[in-house]
């Protein structure tokens, strides 16, 4: 009885530590030829937070993508181009809007399909505006043209951001003020209903925002990330979300 007891032990210590690392899905940019193109900053972070990178292809079927989130544990959606005004009923505001109607569309089945399965999201800079669209909110297209007052937020320029207490940054790292990136020129400007917005920048640009389903950032994490280890927290945190039973 008592080796009984001791095997099955051992055999369940081993199926722990071979236990299936969750599937990660990021969403690409498309190069010149239409082949697709991630920063590798993406897929470093989520492999060194305990997670398996899943480079995603664009994709044009519902189905498709519903099958893509069958098969994930959880969804990064990347930065990138401009999402296409007309998916938040607005025309173009000037020339700097530019975007990829083939990512659009893509994204767009990627983010709904995510959002039916309930798996958890995690939305970076183009993936903020992305999710806060298909929530139902709107964003500012060209922040310098529309904000007045805004700081520079392209080039990846460093500036402070404010963190609200309660909220996942503040929690991780216990601060109401960090230090962050920006390489961007489009924000949220409307958030989408249910939507709690966890962290401002000095000019009153949305950084960051939670739902129970999304965590997302308009600073680029992945890229704070291979130049200071400690930014890995958030990944690994959200990688926890990802590991909990649905």
């Amino acid at each position: 009885m008592k080796r009984c007891i001791l095997l099955i032990t051992l055999l369940a210590m081993t199926a722990c530590q071979h236990a299936r690392l969750p599937l990660v899905g990021i969403s690409c940019s498309r190069n010149a030829s239409g082949g697709s193109t991630l920063s590798a900053a993406y897929s470093n972070a989520i492999a060194q937070s305990g997670g398996i990178p899943v480079i995603l292809p664009t994709v044009s079927d519902p189905a498709v993508a519903a099958s893509l989130l069958e098969e994930l544990d959880g969804i990064v959606f990347s930065g990138g181009e401009d999402v296409d005004p007309s998916r938040y009923g607005e025309t173009f505001w000037n020339e700097t809007v530019r975007v990829d109607t083939l990512r659009d569309v893509s994204d767009f089945l990627l983010a709904e399909a995510a959002v039916a399965s309930g798996k958890p999201i995690l939305a970076i800079c183009r993936g903020a505006q992305l999710m806060n669209v298909v929530l139902g909110g709107t964003l500012y297209q060209d922040l310098p043209t529309q904000v007045a007052g805004v700081i520079e937020h392209r080039g990846d320029v460093r500036h402070k951001i404010g963190v609200e207490q309660g909220s996942i940054l503040f929690g991780l790292f216990g601060k109401d003020s960090l230090e962050v990136n920006s390489s961007h020129h489009q924000a949220v400007k409307d958030p989408a209903p249910g939507i709690r917005i966890t962290a401002h920048g000095p000019d009153g640009i949305i950084e960051a925002y939670e739902t129970p389903q999304v965590t997302a950032y308009q600073f680029h994490p992945e890229r704070l990330a291979r130049d200071d280890a400690s930014w890995l927290v958030l990944f690994r945190q959200w990688i926890g979300e990802v590991r909990k039973p649905r």
